[in-house]
């Protein structure tokens, strides 16, 4: 597996619930543009329409090479998913105050593109100063723990 573009401040801003990994249509510009890792996931999310799922505001600059035939490098696309998982993702977003987001694009084992999305539900600011304070709090035990194995390797 592949990385190709990670949504790094998605686990800062959300609170992740449930993972999916979806296939996604693709032209073949934008195709050969996301191996060489022209893509930027930051400010995507998903949408129902009709009973589909799209992935929007996703970018994946334009093909060097591509000429003519070249993509829209905004356009919306489309999730391919299982319409049970549809059906489920899509009840719940309804439901309640929940957003899709995609995490990560990678190519898999078989060398197809996929994305990974998750369910979201947006995080308040002093959730996000107790993440900081969380992590600044694991940095100095691990520190701690680098010195004491070092003054204990010396005896």
């Amino acid at each position: 597996m592949k990385t190709i573009a990670v949504n790094r401040k998605a686990r800062f801003n959300y609170t992740i619930l449930e993972t999916y990994e979806a296939g996604l249509v693709l032209t073949g510009s934008e195709v050969k543009s996301i191996k060489i890792g022209a893509v930027n996931i930051n400010d995507g999310f998903c949408l129902n329409k009709k009973g589909e799922l799209y992935l929007v505001n996703v970018h994946i600059s334009p093909y060097k090479l591509g000429g003519y035939s070249n993509h829209d490098p905004t356009r919306d696309r489309k999730l391919l998913l299982h319409k049970r998982e549809i059906k489920k993702i899509i009840g719940k977003i309804t439901e309640k105050s929940i957003t899709l987001i995609p995490l990560k694009i990678y190519i898999n084992d078989k060398n197809k593109i996929k994305v990974e999305i998750a369910l979201a539900k947006g995080k308040k600011e002093y959730d996000k100063r107790e993440d900081i304070k969380r992590r600044e709090v694991n940095i100095q035990i691990s520190r701690y723990k680098k010195e004491y194995n070092r003054e204990f390797q010396k005896i």
